[in-house]
Formats: C-alpha cells, sequence, structure tokens
C-alpha cells in the first residue's frame, strides 16, 4: 500500500504494527470493525481491533487514525485499555466477511470475497468500505483458478445473510505467518460459528499446534465439531501430554471412541499418561524426550538437539538409556545437559559423560514437590522413571507451569488482564472511545 494511501485493501492490514505520534509501537491490527448498512450503501469503518501487550485486544476508533502508511498504522497516541467486546451490530472483515458467498446484482451468479477495500471520506476521518475483491466458480481453496475482479460494494449482495458453511482459505492466508500461540487468539476472538469453519480448513498438524494453545473450553468444542477421524487425526498430531489433557475433559464414552479410533502406536502413550493421577509427574510428563543409547556420539546429540520442532525445554537435556529407545525404554543410565554437549569433543560417547548424580523422579511425585525438584537443582527438564528403572519420559518447566496457573490462564492472558505497566498519558490513555455507535 503507497504511503498516505487513501484506499487500502483490509487483508493488508492484517499484522502491520500500529505507531503512536512519538514513533512508539502501540501493538498490531488484528481485524477491522465495519457496520453493514441496508439498502446497499457502503458500511461505515469503525475502528480497528489492535492487540497489545499480553495479547490484550483493544478497539482503536478510526477517528483516531491519522495515517494509514507503507506498512504502518499511525494514531493519535490516545487509546481506550478496555478489552475489545464486539457488539452485535458489528462485523469484523477479516473474520466474517472474508471467504463469504455473495451475488453479483448484475448477473445473478455467486461469487466468493477474497478482499474488501477500505476508503478514506474527502476532507473527513471517517472511512467506509468501497469495493469488492470477488472471484468467480465455486468456493473453495485458493489454488482453484477461477476469473477475479473488483466491482463496488453496490455490486454484490448477500453480506448481510448468515452463511451456512462459509470457507477459510482466504481468512487462513491474511493468518499464515502467524505462530500457533497467535493464531490460536485469533480463533479464540472469533464466532463459535466461524471458528469452527476456520478449523476445519486447517490441516491436522496446525490445528493440532493451534489447539494446544486454546483455552480448554475451546478445545472441547472443536473437538466436538469433528468428525471421529478427523478428531482422531488431530489428536495423533498433538504432543502425547497435550492430547490427554484435551481427551480428559470429555465425558468417558467419547475419551474411549476417539482413543479406539487413533492409531495404537499413538493412543498408547496417551492412555499410559491418562492412567496417573491427576497432576503428578506422570500424568504431565512427555513421552517423547530426546533418548540415546551410551555407544551415540556428542555429535548425534547434538543434531537431536538441533531440531527446530523440539520445545526449547526438551532440548535442553538428552537422556541415556538401554534400548529399547522409545518409552518406556530400557535401563535409564543418566542424563546429559546441553552446556555439557558443547564442553565435549564431538567423537565423545555420551556413556562417558553422564550426569547420574541426578536422581530421577517416580510418576507418582506430587506437583508441589515437582516444583521444588526444579527449582532445587536449577533445570527445565526432570527425568520421570519407574520401579524397574525405565524412562517414562521427561517433565519440563511449561508442563508444570500449565499445571500451577489457574484453569483460565490462556483465557487471561488472551484478554488481557494483567495491568499493562508504563502507559501514561503520554501514551496509551484512557480516553473513551467515541466513533462506536
Amino acid at each position: 500500500m503507497a504511503a498516505g494511501a487513501s484506499r487500502v485493501f483490509v487483508s493488508h492490514l492484517s499484522g502491520i504494527a500500529v505507531f503512536d505520534p512519538g514513533g512508539d509501537q502501540v501493538g498490531r491490527v488484528r481485524d477491522v470493525v465495519v457496520m453493514l448498512r441496508v439498502g446497499g450503501k457502503p458500511p461505515g469503518v469503525l475502528g480497528l481491533v489492535v492487540e497489545v501487550v499480553n495479547r490484550r485486544r483493544v478497539f482503536v476508533p478510526m477517528t483516531r487514525v491519522t495515517g494509514v502508511e507503507s506498512g504502518q498504522v499511525i494514531t493519535t497516541g490516545v487509546v481506550n485499555m478496555r478489552r475489545f467486546e464486539q457488539r452485535p451490530a458489528e462485523t469484523l472483515a477479516l473474520g466474517e466477511l472474508l471467504d463469504r458467498r455473495v451475488t453479483l446484482v448484475e448477473t445473478g451468479e455467486q461469487v466468493t470475497v477474497l478482499d474488501v477495500s477500505m476508503r478514506q471520506l474527502p476532507a473527513r476521518r471517517e472511512w467506509e468500505l468501497d469495493k469488492v475483491f470477488v472471484r468467480k466458480g465455486k468456493g473453495g481453496t485458493l489454488r482453484r483458478r477461477g476469473e477475479t475482479l473488483t466491482v463496488e460494494w453496490s455490486a454484490v449482495t448477500g453480506f448481510a445473510l448468515e452463511e451456512r458453511g462459509q470457507g477459510a482459505a482466504t481468512l487462513l492466508a491474511t493468518f499464515e505467518t502467524l505462530r500457533p500461540a497467535d493464531l490460536a487468539n485469533v480463533l479464540h476472538h472469533l464466532s463459535a460459528k466461524r471458528r469452527a469453519e476456520v478449523a476445519a480448513a486447517l490441516d491436522d498438524d496446525r490445528l493440532a499446534d493451534v489447539l494446544e494453545e486454546l483455552p480448554e473450553d475451546d478445545q472441547v468444542e472443536i473437538l466436538g465439531k469433528l468428525k471421529d477421524d478427523r478428531a482422531a487425526d488431530v489428536l495423533e498430531a498433538m504432543d502425547p501430554d497435550d492430547a490427554a489433557d484435551l481427551l480428559s475433559e470429555l465425558p468417558e464414552q467419547d475419551k474411549e471412541r476417539l482413543l479406539e479410533l487413533m492409531r495404537p502406536q499413538d493412543a498408547d502413550p496417551v492412555r499410559r499418561l491418562l492412567s496417573y493421577e491427576e497432576g503428578t509427574a506422570g500424568n504431565i510428563m512427555t513421552t517423547e524426550p530426546i533418548v540415546l543409547r551410551p555407544d551415540a556420539t556428542v555429535a548425534e546429540a547434538l543434531a537431536r538437539v538441533r531440531d527446530e520442532d523440539l520445545h526449547a525445554p526438551l532440548a535442553a537435556q538428552v537422556y541415556v538409556c538401554r534400548p529399547p529407545d522409545e518409552t518406556p525404554t530400557g535401563r535409564y543410565l543418566g542424563v546429559i545437559h546441553f552446556q555439557r554437549l558443547l564442553r565435549e569433543p564431538p567423537f565423545t560417547l555420551v556413556g562417558s559423560v553422564l550426569d547420574s548424580g541426578l536422581l530421577p523422579l517416580p510418576p507418582d511425585t506430587t506437583l508441589p514437590a515437582l516444583t521444588g525438584y526444579l527449582a532445587t537443582y536449577n533445570i527445565v527438564a526432570a527425568p520421570v522413571v519407574d520401579e524397574a528403572g525405565h524412562l517414562l519420559g521427561a517433565v519440563t518447566v511449561d508442563d508444570v507451569l500449565d499445571h500451577l496457573l489457574p484453569d483460565d490462564w490462556r483465557e487471561a492472558a488472551a484478554h488481557g488482564l494483567e495491568r499493562v505497566e508504563g502507559l501514561g498519558a503520554e501514551g496509551l490513555g484512557t480516553e473513551g472511545v467515541t466513533g462506536r455507535g
């Protein structure tokens, strides 16, 4: 978008930075709030949904926007920090308009909305939606080719109608660069209908990553709207401990049905986790730590640690065991911390540099004892070993935090309930929201 542009396509606003007049970043744009009008009149743009500290979403009226320039939005610097709550008459341009099926007035042909543009009215700070970018042909993935065209808002109809089975390809393309936690935040703020549509459009791995970052209520809701076979596939793609946490929230018959549909190699570790008492090391551990045999080299260990899909706490140390290498393993021998690996020659055998003085935890270790253990030894992960000396898994600090924090901590973080410090009258203020009917 050109600097000082008076017309902007809303997809170009997704994720761009919002600055105050002093050049300090306020947050990032997550959506555009509009109000649909009757009689084919272009909708008015009420403001922007901006994500600030702690993922709190606030409303910034367009009357507070002084410029929409290349890759950034400039505001007056006065923003109401109350959490944004969508009102009944309001529509989210990104979340609810993209991928809709609407009708061309002139021909009666149905088309799919790929984007909408907004323009600033002359000599005012008011904005309205004025054009619609559409694709002819049936809805579906963006790979399906069809004629695209840009038409006036008045040239299409059907935005005000409730639509069933609305696609999500364009919306997902807009948010494709978001991290799972940020995409989870987007889903959390959508309507239940739209949330289900977007979840259905995600591939199994992406949906699994996003589910792990959602509040439990959203997880259960989304999983419940998937067909059983798809739900089982998504559970297989989740980390076993996260899948176990989610399944534990379901009625017993639903849990067993989904476990039966999962592949045995994926269902077995989940069943083991579910067999331990809630809040114990065995219940919250991950069953997929880095396991090496004693004759492996330091070079091999470092190669395993470099895996970009590995969570940082799991990459902090490797566990050395007799075969088999999958949990439950053969006899547990000891652990090697990442820093020790960096200090040893690459050809060194891991069996010769073990830290065998760190005692492993039994699976019935309680959460308070586990927390004290991690704090005492200043470590971010701990081995869990059964009575026979087999490694069952590892408990990481993020597993512990998940269970120490309140049940609604994800939602609290998404809403940004913690007080934002350093936001004074010169920066983010508490002036009332205007321009929002």
